[in-house]
């Protein structure tokens, strides 16, 4: 069995600090790949109990994690990225066709966007949002990692209710 990811040493030019964001977002990565090789469109859609799809949780975890990772940069929100929160609003409408494969390339895009981000940042004050709330570069960096390790457990949660207690 492989161990996880925080267990499997440093991540390639990911500074030191930022090792244990970039092992939570590869971990999170390798839990979707490892559920989702038998998703099917009922699995994705379903709602036990009227909690969020699986889709959204795809979807969100990956537009979030973006989203931080922009604030974090101290940049504004590109169109797509508003385009993709917008999506996120309404779960029934998000498209099924490479969700999967585009919410791992995302988290892995993301841990290469690590490897550039220069030490001496990390305590700089960001804004988030419109209504610019503190931060910094390292708060947005670790609420990202955690925020899409969560919504993981929750999708992973809804395909076991799905599928009746099937891992």
């Amino acid at each position: 069995m492989t161990p996880p990811r925080w267990l499997s040493g440093p991540v390639a030019d990911v500074p030191p600090l930022l090792q244990p964001v970039a092992h939570a977002l590869l971990e999170t990565a390798d839990e979707i790949r490892r559920v989702s090789r038998s998703l099917d469109p009922v699995t994705l859609r379903a709602r036990p109990g009227g909690v969020a799809p699986v889709a959204f949780h795809l979807l969100h975890l990956a537009g979030s994690s973006e989203r931080l990772f922009a604030y974090a940069r101290d940049r504004e929100l590109t169109v797509e990225q508003r385009a993709r929160l917008a999506l996120e609003k309404m779960p029934d409408e998000i498209p099924l066709d490479g969700l999967v494969e585009e919410t791992v390339a995302t988290l892995e895009a993301l841990v290469d966007d690590l490897t550039r981000v220069a030490p001496e940042v990390l305590l700089e004050p960001r804004g988030v949002g419109a209504k610019r709330l503190p931060s910094t570069v390292l708060g947005l960096l670790v609420h990202a990692a955690e925020h899409a390790q969560r919504h993981c457990g929750q999708l992973v949660t809804t395909v076991r209710v799905v599928r009746g207690g099937e891992p």
